[in-house]
């Protein structure tokens, strides 16, 4: 029996460590079919030490999303080694320290606006970027965190996330002529690298240890894997500008 990705061409970004939710997204996309590409900054070679780890071989190609020379090289890289594409996967945030931990309201624009960059506008110009190759439609999956929420310790990366939630609205809108998705995964904490950079984060997760109706653990992020592949095979062949939660139902309770 065929897996759900079969013959799927998937490019996915933000595979930094084994415990990293795109790294599963990579292992799941593999085992259930599809070739994948993997992009990497600003340590490639850390990502390809972790790509070694995955079913199958895989090139990673140096990528930073807010280098408009990255990105105008992007298609010409895949399209190279996979043809075309017919999914992306973003997993990508950022925002300097004094814009978390609790300094919300003296965090100075310049940090803002990097958060903003890399961690929303960035959807929008990693797919332009690879639109060139998704010539027969396909399905862009992004990673957020519930932006509904004001969260202890997240502060700016909030609005950031807010930012990315719409982006994915209007993404939908203006590329579903093209027969493309835009859908996003809202999980539930990790402890990823990302978050490990987020100080206090252990105060933030622990509120899944009281109010998640299904057991919440932090040590595994492939059921957020399992998200992002659904979304990216034809299971959901009309389904965009959605955000689908894998939080352990969290976010349908109130206290």
């Amino acid at each position: 029996m065929s897996g759900i990705l079969e013959g799927k061409r998937v490019l996915i970004t933000g595979v930094l460590m084994e415990s990293s939710i795109a790294f599963h997204a990579a292992k799941l996309a593999q085992e259930q079919g599809a070739e994948i590409i993997l992009t990497a900054f600003p340590r490639p070679t850390l990502t390809e030490r972790i790509a070694r780890k995955l079913p199958k071989p895989t090139k990673v190609i140096e990528l930073d999303v807010t280098n408009d020379e990255h990105l105008g090289r992007l298609a010409d890289l895949v399209g190279e080694e996979l043809g075309g594409l017919d999914g992306v996967v973003h997993s990508i945030g950022f925002a300097p320290q004094d814009a978390l931990g609790g300094n919300f309201l003296n965090t100075p624009f310049e940090s803002v606006a990097t958060a903003m960059h890399v961690s929303a506008f960035s959807l929008k110009s990693l797919t332009m970027a690879c639109l060139p190759l998704m010539q027969n439609g396909g399905s862009v999956v992004g990673l957020t965190f519930d932006a509904q929420y004001a969260w202890p310790q997240y502060d700016w990366m909030g609005p950031a996330k807010a930012a990315l939630e719409a982006t994915n609205r209007y993404m939908a809108r203006d590329l579903g002529k093209q027969n493309i998705r835009c859908n996003l995964i809202s999980a539930g904490p990790i402890g990823s690298m990302a978050a490990k950079s987020i100080p206090g984060f252990s105060e933030l997760a622990s509120v899944w240890d009281t109010r998640s109706p299904l057991e919440w653990d932090l040590k595994d992020p492939e059921p957020a894997g399992r998200g992002i592949v659904a979304l990216l095979s034809d299971w959901f062949p009309k389904t965009t500008g959605e955000i689908i939660h894998v939080d352990g139902g969290l976010h349908a309770i109130g206290a």
